[in-house]
């Protein structure tokens, strides 16, 4: 189940979300039909979060989006190669990583971790798109 303060943030910031189980043990947040910023090829995507069984001591690694994003102007956001199926859909994983340190157990939450999410999602869509 997700912790109380994740449903709490995630239903005030007025976010749509499922949470189902998947095989592998992993607890599996959907954020449906999440805004995107201007200058990539959608205006709205399903983000994928998948947390681990000692989630929110250890964080979220890594998030996967349907459908698939590009710049508008055209080629690929770093480190979005893999596309892997969840829930019998294909996603376009986004390989990002916390620094271990920068995750403050019991203080971060899926709040933190979308602020991270939201600054990725803005710096592809400026063009800048190293990860």
């Amino acid at each position: 189940m997700l912790p109380l303060p994740d449903r709490e943030f995630l239903e005030r910031s007025g976010i749509t979300y499922r949470v189902f189980d998947d095989s592998t043990g992993m607890l599996s947040v959907e954020l449906i039909d999440f805004p995107l910023p201007e200058g990539l090829s959608t205006t709205h995507a399903n983000v994928l979060f998948r947390l681990s069984m000692s989630y929110p001591d250890t964080p979220p690694d890594m998030w996967w989006v349907i459908p698939h994003l590009t710049p508008a102007t055209g080629g690929m956001i770093a480190a979005t190669e893999l596309i892997e199926t969840y829930d019998g859909r294909s996603w376009q994983r986004w390989s990002r990583h916390l620094d271990p340190a920068s995750w403050r157990s019991g203080i971060d939450s899926l709040e933190s971790y979308v602020r991270l999410l939201r600054t990725e999602l803005t710096t592809a869509a400026s063009g800048n798109v190293a990860a």
